[in-house]
């Protein structure tokens, strides 16, 4: 761990987080975002598992993530990996593709067709894009960027169509993800998840597992840690954090997000506001 290293940056006008690392050896555990992560593998290589496939992404590569889906990280080989990423809100880059698509009904939903791709105006379009918002240029020329990335981001995109009985699990499923984001800091159990959704434990758990490829209740880990990150980059002390989250206390909120994140809470609220700590880090 003593040659990892990460940069981390938060863009003022959007709140995109923009992040420069190296790891070697094992990086990441399992773990989502609840936004659009696309990125460039820039050194060595990137070995992680996505959409039930191992991956190996090599400098050049792009690499393209859904919100929700699970990946992790390792270095395969000897010297590690270097990489750039940054994160893209669901909802705005939703809303925004919509002004290019013509009108689909509520039964598509958008989805990357590829992790992994070589698509030279892509690759430069991220790279672009990281480096305007990362040294934070001028406004023309970030937004410039993010127009052209959000231009070469469609031709890498399709509308899938759900079947009825995937509908009917994916209902299931996300009414009880609904119920996880309205309840995250609660002791919740699989028996309420099943009650709010109107089904037995069993079925939920297969129906959560097929939709979010994840149990409930590592969802719900997740999705903690995801609101941690936005409240910690608020300028919230991570005791607080994890009292508001319902961790056991911070120490239990550090070891999580440092499993996820490779970084401490502490550091992460120091990246991104620049305040100083107060209490245990």
């Amino acid at each position: 761990m003593v040659n990892d290293w990460l940069e981390l940056r938060q863009h003022s006008d959007t709140g995109i987080e923009t992040i420069k690392a190296h790891f070697e050896g094992h990086a990441f555990d399992p773990h989502w975002h609840d936004s659009y992560l696309v990125g460039i593998t820039l050194a060595g290589t990137q070995q992680f598992h996505c959409r039930r496939e191992r991956h190996h992404s090599q400098p050049g590569d792009a690499f393209l993530l859904e919100p929700g889906e699970i990946h992790d990280g390792d270095a395969p080989v000897a010297g590690g990996f270097t990489y750039l990423t940054f994160y893209l809100d669901e909802k705005w880059l939703t809303g925004t593709l919509h002004g290019l698509y013509d009108a689909t009904p509520d039964s598509y939903s958008l989805h990357f067709q590829q992790t992994l791709t070589r698509e030279p105006q892509l690759v430069r379009a991220i790279g672009e894009t990281f480096g305007a918002l990362h040294s934070e240029e001028m406004r023309i020329v970030q937004q410039s960027s993010m127009d052209n990335l959000l231009t070469q981001l469609t031709a890498h995109c399709q509308w899938r169509k759900r079947l009825p009985s995937q509908i009917q699990s994916s209902a299931i499923a996300h009414r009880a993800r609904d119920y996880l984001y309205a309840h995250m800091e609660e002791n919740v159990g699989l028996s309420d998840l099943a009650r709010e959704t109107g089904t037995d434990r069993f079925t939920l758990t297969r129906a959560f597992k097929r939709e979010f490829h994840m149990a409930p209740h590592a969802w719900l880990i997740q999705l903690r840690l995801a609101k941690a990150r936005q409240l910690l980059a608020a300028g919230e002390q991570p005791v607080q954090v994890a009292s508001l989250l319902g961790f056991a206390d911070q120490s239990h909120l550090g070891r999580w997000f440092q499993r996820a994140y490779r970084i401490t809470p502490a550091h992460y609220r120091r990246l991104c506001t620049n305040l100083p700590d107060a209490g245990r880090k």
